[in-house]
């Protein structure tokens, strides 16, 4: 029974309240008073960020209050009946749009009801999604901060008719669902008064300032942490054998890889001036890994000369031989790193096996050669002198050990040759796997050292 005599009230009310109103027209009974409008923006949640387009989809809920001349009772001639809830649209509502709206569709907002007091008061609460325009800032990217603004003001009313203010100090994230990219650190508002060039009139607007920051977790363990380690693959290209046929392959794989990396990062960032911070990394480990490709190139150049090419030159022999070669710990070419001097034991002993006297001419000096060749000369003119004699009945042999002594002449030459061409060969293969030695503990501090700046970013 009290409900229903609360109906017939709210019946009786509506139609006494709304029988000669009209929502065209500000509700002042002066026309040159001000309307205040009281507005309180509530994020509840962010849609999307896009950062290509630089825009900005959120949920909001903005509630607006003001407070109507034309619409007040008197609730103790209405048992007492303060409030009654009906359709925004028959009331009158300020224009308040959103500034920097982005989106293509112009619709009114939603029309839910608004909440009418006894005293005037009006409360509308209405939901929207808002597409706003930001001005993104990806030079830090994936550890970039963006601060995102959402003005709202009057689109026809000058600050004399309809003024804006504050509910709070920034807007309500109470009921703000966490996001999965997006961090929020605060949504402060900020009253503004600008006076256009079109007009004289001041116009408010209330800005709200929201400050996100991106959770880098997805991108550091799709993007970032696959560059580091293919980067890391690089220098081992020097280490690589010479001989393998690999090196040359394994830097433009790296190179298309990373080419790959840098095609999905410029497809989400927007085609700006300011390149993202794992943008500059790409690019510096491109750059590294080309340098590391041509310097291979050149390296291997000089592990394959022959017995055509110049002699090592004595600075080099001093600086990369000699120094270099024990810095980094380069042994003689087809030695064992870890062991060389067992291998070469085991190598003498085998070979002394086999037989001493070809282990020995192999190991001995050109000069050593040059007396062994003279020494055989000697002991074939003395052997041919006590067996025969000088003015034997034989001479005619003379002529045939002479042939014989210009041939092993020739041939110890040519044996002595190859063995110089050969050790020249073997010296170029050294400087080649010295110079490998080098390049890549200095490619690897590089890779370090840039690894270690693009994280010490996201501190």
């Amino acid at each position: 029974a009290v409900e229903s005599a609360k109906g017939k009230y709210a019946h009786m009310l509506f139609n006494e309240l709304f029988e000669d109103y009209s929502n065209a027209l500000r509700p002042v009974e002066d026309t040159d008073k001000v309307l205040n409008v009281t507005l309180q923006i509530t994020l509840s949640q962010i849609k999307d960020m896009d950062e290509r387009n630089q825009i900005l989809s959120a949920y909001l809920w903005i509630r607006q209050s003001w407070y109507d001349a034309y619409l007040r009772w008197d609730k103790d001639k209405y048992d007492g009946l303060d409030s009654i809830r009906i359709p925004s649209n028959l009331v009158w509502r300020p224009d308040i749009v959103l500034y920097n709206k982005a989106d293509d569709d112009f619709s009114e907002p939603v029309n839910t009801n608004v909440v009418l007091r006894y005293d005037g008061k009006i409360t509308w609460d209405a939901p929207a999604i808002t597409k706003s325009s930001c001005v993104v800032d990806v030079s830090y990217f994936p550890f970039d901060s963006q601060q995102c603004n959402l003005t709202f003001g009057s689109w026809t009313y000058n600050g004399n008719q309809v003024d804006l203010i504050n509910s709070l100090d920034s807007g309500d994230l109470s009921d703000f669902i966490e996001d999965v990219e997006w961090e929020i650190h605060g949504m402060p508002a900020v009253k503004n008064v600008i006076t256009y060039g079109c007009c004289s009139e001041p116009y408010p607007d209330v800005t709200f300032t929201l400050i996100l920051k991106r959770k880098s977790s997805f991108y550091i363990f799709n993007l970032l942490l696959p560059c580091i380690l293919i980067s890391f693959l690089a220098p081992l290209g020097f280490y690589l054998p010479a001989d393998s046929g690999e090196k040359v392959s394994l830097g433009v794989t790296v190179l298309l890889a990373l080419t790959v990396f840098q095609l999905m990062v410029a497809e989400i960032m927007p085609p700006s001036e300011n390149v993202p911070l794992i943008g500059k990394y790409y690019i510096a480990t491109m750059t590294m890994i080309t340098a590391s490709t041509a310097l291979t190139i050149i390296i291997m150049n000089l592990h394959h000369c022959g017995s055509e090419a110049k002699p090592v030159p004595q600075w080099a022999k001093v600086v990369i031989l000699d120094y270099m070669s024990k810095i980094f710990f380069v042994y003689d070419v087809g030695e064992n790193c870890t062991s060389p001097k067992r291998e070469k034991e085991e190598e003498c002993r085998l070979e002394g096996d086999d037989g001493g006297q070809r282990r020995h001419k192999e190991v001995r000096s050109p000069l050593s050669t040059r007396n062994d060749d003279s020494n055989l000369k000697e002991k074939l003119s003395g052997n041919w002198n006590k067996s025969y004699g000088v003015h034997g009945e034989n001479a005619n042999c003379c002529s045939c050990y002479k042939i014989l002594i210009k041939n092993i002449e020739y041939i110890a030459n040519c044996v002595r040759d190859h063995k110089a061409n050969r050790a020249k060969g073997i010296e170029w293969k050294k400087v080649a796997k010295v110079m490998d030695r080098f390049f890549m503990w200095i490619f690897f501090i590089m890779v370090f050292f840039m690894s270690v700046l693009i994280i010490g970013k996201a501190a």
